[in-house]
């Protein structure tokens, strides 16, 4: 059973979110090297203000609620979602997961040329990860990617979609490739971006044999490992300690979630759609709940294993996976490199994504 939903944000929430970020206590900048010590004061401060002052949620609340919304209940767990069915009856349903610090409105700017596409058109249905705003509050402990997976699932079977495609990035490359694993009968591909998990070596790798484009992808890994992760083993064992400062701070919830930006995106992202993200955490309390899917994936046991469901990959600019890595857990039938773009691939190249989507379903359906 579905329930519409449309963002509908209390005025008294967003005059308390203005007047915390102008109460700001702001922190001293740190000496020498402030780019590789975090997000800058003067930076922070400058969004911060104008989240404060010139952003309009409405307005962004408006192109949420322009497509169709609903929330069930799947395991218990509260999961909203958009659904969006292309106006063409041959259209494949087509899963959009996103990751961390995503949510679905970086899809926004990819539903209408994937819909609206006559030669390979999609039916959209795009789901709030289990703990991300408005899927909220998480309503209990294991939410791991295999469980997600299983919800997206079931979710998918109440829609009546008994064959249907999935894409994701960051964490949503964990969770559609693992719908090909919980439910490979009606999963006819799985496409990611941003992908790691499953798709890049771990542990010692001879380099003997590495293209020079793979030693590169080597040497980020390495570099996120020893510099980059920092977030990453904060949320993967202490999610409730990190949830206390960023549910009473929004700058503070703005800047964890900012840093990924300027660390990981390649092209410019607006930001008015850094801001939309970040509201989706403020307004429903999500960081801690959000932060725990790091907690239960790290503890689940859960490893990639093979499905033999096809799988593409479209590789952009500064992204790690490395194919023959790739190709020891995945079927992999589709491989593309791009030169542009970067993690965040909906939001700073969606034409890139859209074009490998539909090159890489093209051939499926």
């Amino acid at each position: 059973m579905t329930t519409p939903f449309r963002f509908a944000v209390p005025q008294a929430d967003l005059d308390d979110l203005r007047a915390r970020i102008r109460a700001t206590r702001w922190a001293v900048q740190l000496p020498d090297a402030e780019a590789a010590k975090g997000v800058p004061v003067a930076q922070l401060r400058e969004l911060a203000e104008y989240w404060a002052d010139g952003y309009d949620w409405r307005k962004h609340e408006a192109l949420l609620n322009e497509h169709p919304q609903y929330t069930s209940e799947i395991d218990g767990q509260t999961i909203h979602f958009l659904h969006v069915r292309s106006p063409h009856p041959h259209a494949l349903p087509l899963l959009l997961i996103h990751g961390w610090p995503g949510s679905v409105a970086e899809f926004l700017d990819v539903v209408a040329p994937l819909t609206s596409d006559g030669d390979t058109p999609f039916h959209l249905v795009i789901p709030s990860i289990p703990g991300f705003g408005p899927s909220t509050p998480l309503a209990g402990p294991g939410w791991d990617c295999r469980r997600i997976a299983r919800a997206f699932a079931a979710l998918m079977a109440g829609l009546g979609y008994e064959r249907y495609g999935a894409q994701g990035g960051d964490f949503g490359a964990l969770i559609a490739p693992d719908l090909a694993r919980v439910d490979p009968e009606h999963v006819v591909g799985v496409h990611v971006n941003a992908a790691t998990m499953g798709f890049i070596p771990f542990g010692d790798v001879d380099e003997e044999d590495l293209t020079e484009a793979e030693r590169v992808r080597l040497g980020r890994i390495g570099r996120f490992m020893t510099d980059g992760n920092g977030y990453f083993q904060l949320q993967a064992t202490r999610p409730q300690t990190i949830a206390h400062a960023l549910a009473d701070s929004p700058v503070g919830q703005l800047a964890w979630i900012l840093e990924k930006f300027r660390e990981w995106a390649v092209e410019p992202v607006d930001r008015d759609r850094i801001l939309t993200g970040t509201m989706l955490y403020w307004l429903f309390v999500a960081a801690g709940s959000a932060a725990n899917l790091y907690y239960e994936q790290m503890h689940s046991g859960n490893w990639p294993v093979p499905s033999g469901v096809p799988t593409g990959v479209a590789v952009f600019a500064e992204d790690l996976p490395i194919r023959r890595y790739a190709e020891q857990a995945n079927r992999i039938t589709h491989w593309s490199e791009f030169g542009r773009g970067g993690h965040f691939a909906a939001l700073e190249a969606p034409d890139l994504l859209v074009g490998d989507i539909r090159a890489f379903f093209s051939s499926l359906v």
